[in-house]
């Protein structure tokens, strides 16, 4: 049984159609009655309206243009909601995105400007992910990955630039940004300021025998009561090992963050198991079976 990940609602047409992002200077913004949102971009104003609190806002003047977008974390009841913006369709539950946009070029670069400043010590992120749909196993592949990690303060317009990390010499057709004013604690009225967003650079499609160094193994196969996982690259921010037996039933989860490590397996019925790993955006990375026989 396979899982659907990310699923997308508009059609893919043309390469040049998609070299933009909806909005990326946050001029155009939508009345929601008591509050407006950016167009073409999800936040968690919907989920905060019925306490008449906004984690994003419009801000004037933009740099350049009009307006730009003010994310802010704010106190509701006892808790702190992080002050998100996803280029698509965000789920205010789970505080992911469901989906993203239209886009198949293969930039270097993920633009724009900001300000940034947080009240704790859980700093915010921009991250960008470009994916690809896999006919075969009907899942979501990542194909490149550009995060940054807020770092100090910026109280002032500060232009930045953040490289991708490409996986897959194939051309995406979908791109998601995740914009966060706070990490994982957030910290009341932590906030990030966005504007002007854009791609910068090219990047061809790398070799079919380059396309396979990301990889994760297991040794031994069959196992007994222990076996270890071996990744050729190192591993993205936020990426958990799930394992599912063969009706894809999910029996064993762990956060990662070292190329090679070893759970134990004692406890693993006989029988063929499906390991892959995901990431904080739910998208699938490479996967395959192992064996345990006791």
């Amino acid at each position: 049984m396979k899982r659907t990940f990310l699923p997308i609602f508009l059609a893919i047409i043309a390469n040049s159609c998609f070299s933009q992002i909806p909005n990326s200077g946050f001029e155009n913004w939508t009345s929601m009655g008591s509050y407006y949102n950016p167009e073409l971009w999800g936040t968690m104003n919907n989920t905060t309206a019925s306490f008449a609190i906004f984690t994003a806002t419009k801000g004037t003047p933009g740099s350049p243009g009009s307006s730009y977008l003010k994310l802010i974390s704010k106190k509701i009841n006892s808790a702190i909601v992080n002050g998100i913006a996803v280029s698509g369709i965000l789920d205010s539950i789970t505080q992911t995105p469901k989906s993203g946009f239209p886009f198949s070029l293969r930039p270097q670069s993920f633009t724009g400007k900001w300000q940034h400043m947080i009240y704790g010590s859980s700093q915010g992120s921009v991250s960008v992910l470009l994916t690809r749909w896999d006919t075969t196993f009907n899942i979501r592949d990542t194909v490149a990955i550009a995060n940054q990690t807020l770092s100090g303060m910026d109280m002032s317009w500060t232009n930045f630039t953040i490289n991708f990390t490409y996986k897959s010499g194939t051309f995406p057709d979908t791109c998601i940004i995740v914009l966060k004013a706070s990490g994982i604690n957030p910290s009341q009225e932590d906030y990030l300021w966005v504007d002007n967003l854009a791609f910068s650079g090219s990047v061809a499609g790398i070799s079919e025998s380059d396309n396979k160094i990301f990889s994760l193994n297991t040794f031994p196969n069959p196992a007994n009561n222990e076996i270890e996982f071996t990744c050729s690259k190192s591993f993205y921010p936020d990426y958990r090992l799930i394992i599912s037996d063969m009706t894809g039933h999910e029996i064993f989860k762990k956060s990662i963050n070292e190329n090679s490590f070893k759970i134990n397996t004692s406890g693993f019925a006989n029988g063929t198991y499906i390991y892959k790993l995901v990431n904080s955006f739910d998208v699938q990375c490479p996967f395959g079976k192992f064996t345990i026989q006791h």
